[in-house]
């Protein structure tokens, strides 16, 4: 049941951290990258475009976790599958969900897809608020990773990957509406919202819900995710897409983007969760609303998306290795415990790492 050695490819921001979360959780890590990086624990270097190289790698591996961008996630969860380790990534994608998704039917290990912030964490919150229910009625996502002190009429820095981003903000959405399960565009649905007296605007955006559409079918009126931006960035980005037509070019389109908006330090990441439903009787409504900021860890200052994005992953791995969650098969981010995980060592960072932006 337990399980000490971890590989983990793609050592950006991201991967690089989750590495490290994981070493100090007492995982035995190899990092691994297509160019060489130095690190504090082992590295191997490999074309991550090339199956078997990757499948020679991974021998002798318990478990895998991907942060390479979503395209290159079928052929390692292919291979993940085909030596039998644990699976766990950090995509949006949805074609690329369900391939994984295929392949757990017939895994010797568990296959963990979507194990980032959104899909993921706002998953498991969004799900334990609805359990307080005796009958939820809607649930409402909210995420928006942020430059601090905006600048420009976008307001907006690319601390993402800008392929994840683009993606998001051009493919369709999956919802509940009215009891309905149905796809509406993207960059859609506008509406306000206050975080600490912060005016934010919010749309529709994909892939944030991961699984949450098939499990609440019949059970719930309304469930969607959106993405917030300061007030403006959405009307700028629609024209930009599609009156520009650079959904045409989706590559040159985050080359664009990450060449006039590059990453910043000081980041903030939102998160504003709610459910709806009758508790006795009563409706009443459950939120969960934080601004996580830049913390310290391992004696670096890390960006608020890279530590809420790592520390996400590596808490669910933290509970796989405890026998807290399934051992083979698919895992839902939205069937994952929200206290327990918050008590492991590295889902305890989502306790220490909000304040309010007055604090």
């Amino acid at each position: 049941m337990s399980f000490r050695k971890v590989a983990v490819l793609g050592l950006g921001k991201v991967g690089h951290l989750a590495a490290e979360l994981l070493v100090e959780s007492g995982f035995e890590v190899t990092g691994v990258d297509a160019r060489k990086v130095n690190a504090p624990f082992p590295t191997r270097t490999v074309d991550l475009q090339d199956q078997a190289a990757i499948a020679d790698l991974l021998k002798g591996q318990e478990a895998v976790l991907s942060c390479l961008p979503f395209h290159l996630n079928i052929g390692v969860s292919t291979v993940a599958h085909s030596l039998g380790l644990h699976y766990f990534d950090l995509t949006e994608d949805v074609p690329t969900t369900k391939h994984i998704r295929e392949l757990s039917t017939t895994s010797k290990g568990l296959m963990a897809p979507q194990c980032g912030l959104a899909p993921g964490f706002v998953g498991i919150v969004g799900a334990h608020l609805a359990e307080q229910f005796d009958k939820v009625r809607s649930i409402r996502l909210r995420v928006g990773a942020l430059p601090q002190n905006p600048t420009g009429l976008l307001g907006y820095a690319f601390n993402w990957s800008p392929e994840g981003v683009v993606n998001e903000y051009l493919n369709d959405c999956e919802v509940i509406e009215e009891g309905v399960l149905k796809t509406v565009s993207a960059m859609e649905w506008l509406e306000t919202i206050y975080i600490d007296g912060m005016q934010l605007e919010a749309f529709t955006t994909s892939g944030g819900l991961g699984t949450m559409c098939e499990t609440y079918a019949d059970r719930i009126e309304n469930l969607d995710y959106k993405t917030m931006r300061y007030p403006g960035h959405v009307k700028l980005m629609n024209f930009f897409f599609h009156e520009l037509l650079m959904r045409e070019n989706r590559s040159e389109a985050g080359r664009i983007l990450t060449n006039a908006k590059p990453p910043v330090d000081e980041d903030v990441v939102y998160v504003h969760v709610a459910a709806e439903g009758w508790q006795g009787g009563q409706l009443r409504r459950k939120e969960f609303v934080r601004s996580y900021y830049p913390i310290e860890i391992g004696g670096k200052m890390r960006t608020a998306i890279a530590w809420t994005t790592s520390a996400s992953v590596v808490g669910v791995i933290e509970m796989v290795r405890g026998g807290h969650l399934p051992q083979q098969g698919f895992l839902k981010q939205e069937a994952i415990p929200l206290e327990p995980y918050l008590k492991t060592r590295t889902g305890n960072y989502y306790n220490i790492g909000h304040r309010s932006r007055h604090a």
